[in-house]
């Protein structure tokens, strides 16, 4: 009588393999690009950039000789950072919104459950959505800062002289991008924290425009510290030429601060994936 050979397990691991991180990354690629939202926010980025730095830059070239000297010389001071300033005001905001959106539209259609189904460690997946978030919005960050650039520097020509080649100049272009990138990440975590559009595009505006403008009240050089901190205040430093004299951070002091800022709150948005149901 012949026994019959007993058959190893089947290992549930290999039947449902995990993808890899070159997978997920493909993944999110497709996400990103598919949906409406991405490419109308990627589209208001541009116009609301190069459309107010040509506007304001405009207007204040046309408005020269009536400026007073004082203004004169703090453009003429760091002209870099009035041209890529004049965009950014605005522009961020699409950055702000699509941050939040990028996850927070996953919340409030359901589809986080089936990420979280084809990834069940589920990190890998927040790893690879910002992963390929942040580097959209650089890419597109830096092309934007340098057509800024270039737009203000035609426009402002005979009366305020700036070019890629002067000290500082060509750092902060590239910081254009580097801050949006970073701005982007800031308001994807804030989204994986809240888990709602609605709520993750105030929490990331009062962050962004309405907390700074407090702080500014604040008597002292406390309120001046704290306001310097802020994670936008101290982000945008990396889009100056120069240190200014008020500034108490160094451009790139102030990008630390604000990735310390972001990792802080991806940490915890990774913390509360790992421990909340979708």
């Amino acid at each position: 009588m012949t026994t019959a050979t007993a058959q190893p397990a089947a290992d549930p691991a290999a039947a449902h393999p995990r993808p890899g991180f070159g997978r997920l990354l493909l993944a999110e690629w497709t996400k990103i690009r598919t949906v409406r939202s991405t490419a109308w926010s990627l589209i208001l980025l541009v116009l609301l950039d190069l459309g107010f730095t040509a506007l304001l830059v405009g207007l204040t070239m046309a408005q020269w000789d009536d400026t007073s000297a004082a203004d004169r010389a703090q453009i003429a001071a760091d002209p870099v950072s009035f041209i890529l300033g004049s965009g950014f005001f605005l522009s961020q905001l699409a950055v702000c919104v699509l941050g939040v959106l990028v996850i927070g539209s996953e919340y409030s259609t359901g589809m986080i459950r089936a990420s979280l189904l084809a990834v069940p460690r589920r990190l890998p997946m927040l790893w690879a959505k910002a992963t390929v978030f942040a580097l959209v919005v650089l890419v597109l960050g830096v092309a934007v800062s340098f057509a800024s650039f270039f737009i203000g520097a035609a426009m402002s020509s005979g009366k305020i002289e700036v070019s890629l080649g002067d000290e500082g100049v060509l750092r902060a272009v590239i910081g254009g991008g580097l801050y949006l990138a970073m701005l982007g990440l800031f308001a994807l975590a804030i989204g994986a924290i809240v888990r709602h559009t609605a709520g993750g595009i105030t929490g990331v505006i009062a962050f962004v425009l309405v907390l700074a403008p407090l702080t500014m009240l604040l008597p002292g050089s406390v309120g001046d510290h704290i306001h310097a901190y802020l994670p936008s205040e101290a982000g945008t430093l990396i889009a100056k030429a120069h240190q200014g004299p008020d500034d108490i951070l160094t451009p790139w002091q102030g990008y630390g601060v604000f990735a310390l800022w972001t990792a802080a709150l991806l940490a915890v948005a990774a913390w509360l994936l790992k421990r909340r149901d979708a």
